[in-house]
């Protein structure tokens, strides 16, 4: 019998190895050229978080997390779309996870505060060191990996659920998150009056305009990009859990050309 301790690439699938496992087992000695090459076979993944409140409203039966994942399948072949929700094993952040994460979508809204810290600082060191993007979706800009990416309170002026319509316009034309999508008309959601307490953007690919029911109108930003550290950020307004404004077709495709955007620098 040998005592050689098998190697953790045997009987194993070596695309699923995080770079801190591949440190460890000093393979990076091996050299950077074949790094790359590894980690350019690697197949690129994308998981949606939830705190797994929005069901109770039925609008999204299966949470909001899998309304996202299940289009953004059908968006881009080739990806890995996975869900995770603050009710799993390390609320969904493991470390293992997170390696593998080119990109991280957060829903939350009622569950802000039982988010553990450790978790968060995970999340800040994987987009700030190591270039993990990152979307955050409505009611999440108050989500602590948000608040901590921006580093500010991430407040807007008011929030009222009056159903009032919100007429979305491309604003940045040449943006790679704009590409393929018109200006559309979402009929209701949730209001979130500007100003929105957060650092410049570097692009605002989505501006719009608030048309109260009495028919009084409101310029708004809608979606927001920002360079973090390394990795790549995009805040998008809408996306409350009574509205079923996540299923349009205009949201679906920008929300994959947003991942395929985070995704650029990691």
């Amino acid at each position: 019998m040998s005592n050689t301790t098998a190697s953790p690439l045997v009987g194993g699938d070596i695309r699923r190895l995080s770079r801190r496992t591949l440190l460890g087992t000093g393979l990076a000695v091996l050299g950077a050229p074949w790094l790359q090459t590894l980690a350019a076979d690697r197949p690129r993944r994308v998981v949606v978080w939830s705190e797994g409140t929005a069901q109770q409203d039925k609008v999204y039966p299966d949470d909001i997390n899998h309304a996202i994942a299940d289009a953004l399948r059908k968006q881009l072949p080739g990806w890995t779309v996975e869900t995770a929700g603050i009710n799993d094993s390390e609320q969904g952040c493991s470390e293992d996870s997170l390696n593998r994460c080119d990109v991280l979508i957060w829903w939350g809204h009622k569950r802000h505060d039982n988010v553990k810290d450790e978790y968060v600082d995970r999340i800040e060191r994987r987009v700030k060191q190591e270039g993990m993007g990152f979307i955050a979706v409505h009611s999440s800009h108050f989500a602590k990996p948000n608040k901590r990416l921006m580093g500010t309170r991430c407040s807007w002026g008011a929030y009222k659920t009056d159903g009032c319509q919100l007429k979305v316009r491309v604003n940045a034309p040449d943006h790679p998150i704009t590409k393929g999508v018109g200006d559309f008309t979402l009929p209701q959601i949730e209001r979130y009056s500007e100003p929105y307490r957060v650092p410049e953007p570097e692009a605002v690919p989505f501006a719009g305009t608030y048309v109260y029911p009495d028919g009084k109108e409101e310029p708004t930003r809608v979606g927001f990009c920002w360079t973090i550290g390394k990795g790549r950020m995009f805040y998008f307004a809408p996306g409350h859990e009574t509205y079923p404004n996540l299923y349009r077709p205009e949201v679906q495709r920008l929300f994959a050309n947003a991942v395929e955007w985070a995704a650029g620098r990691s």
